[in-house]
């Protein structure tokens, strides 16, 4: 088992039990620190934004995280119009970033006509921009917590005319478990942290900063190893500093921490 005697943490609270239960099958011990708070939009202003998506036929339909997919179908059924959300759904090409967004369309019966190429959402605006021109294209956009996503700047410089869709926000995290991970992380603790999204990384670093502790994000340097369940949350760990970032070729929570487990079992064999 890979992850024998290691522990091993993880920043995102949704994915708590799944991520015990591989690091405790491969022989960890597992910690959850949640760093991002996330909670759904209010049902009347995501009503209003459905209301503007059924005004006028739209060109493509772009969803970006299978969680915001099931929440903006919840939001439309609070609204009294799932059904026909979902029938447009069904009569328009559909991009989606991510197996979990491919995965949320195949429980519904859809299929994407575009997918990103890293498990990025400028990978996938680039695959999309591959298929023609987006000038004058009426876009439909499932934002993932962000209201000020890139992937709107990238859509509206190519012309494109969006309609934005957030049906969830990242809110400020409570900062109890982000101290508790920090103040580890000044005694060289745990083996390693598992960031899944790259907010995580971004409010882990300003906790840091407004408690005069940057200095423990040094562990990362060593010993303690940093993860990133995807490259968007590479990037954020790298423009924060940590030079030493373990991902995996495929954005999943399993395939990270297998990759994990394959860094320590090189680091002791070099070692030994």
């Amino acid at each position: 088992m890979k992850l024998a005697g290691r522990t091993v943490a993880v920043t995102g609270a949704r994915m708590a039990d799944e991520f015990a239960n591989i690091v405790r099958k491969m022989g960890g011990f597992p910690l959850v620190f949640p760093a991002q708070g996330i909670v759904k939009a209010d049902d009347e202003a995501v009503a209003e934004r459905l209301r503007e998506l059924f005004a006028a036929p739209v060109d493509w339909f772009v969803l970006t995280t299978g969680f915001g997919t099931e929440t903006l179908l919840e939001k439309a059924e609070a609204a009294g119009c799932r059904e026909r959300l979902l029938e447009l759904m069904k009569s328009t090409p559909i991009a989606a970033r991510g197996y979990k967004t491919a995965n949320a369309l195949r429980k519904l019966g859809l299929a994407p006509e575009v997918r990103d190429d890293d498990g990025t959402t400028a990978g996938l605006f680039r695959e999309l921009a591959a298929r023609g021109p987006l000038a004058g294209k009426r876009v439909a956009v499932q934002l993932y917590g962000d209201p000020a996503a890139p992937l709107l700047g990238k859509l509206r410089e190519a012309g494109a005319v969006c309609i934005e869709l957030l049906p969830y926000l990242y809110v400020e995290p409570d900062p109890g478990p982000v101290d508790e991970l920090l103040a580890l992380l000044t005694e060289g603790k745990p083996d390693a942290v598992v960031f899944t999204s790259a907010v995580q990384v971004r409010n882990l670093q300003a906790r840091a900063a407004a408690t005069g502790r940057l200095e423990a994000l040094r562990a990362f340097d060593g010993p303690t190893v940093a993860a990133a369940v995807g490259k968007v949350t590479e990037e954020a760990l790298r423009d924060a500093g940590v030079r030493r970032v373990v991902v995996p070729e495929e954005e999943r929570l399993g395939t990270a921490l297998v990759e994990l487990g394959r860094f320590f079992e090189a680091a002791g064999q070099s070692a030994g």
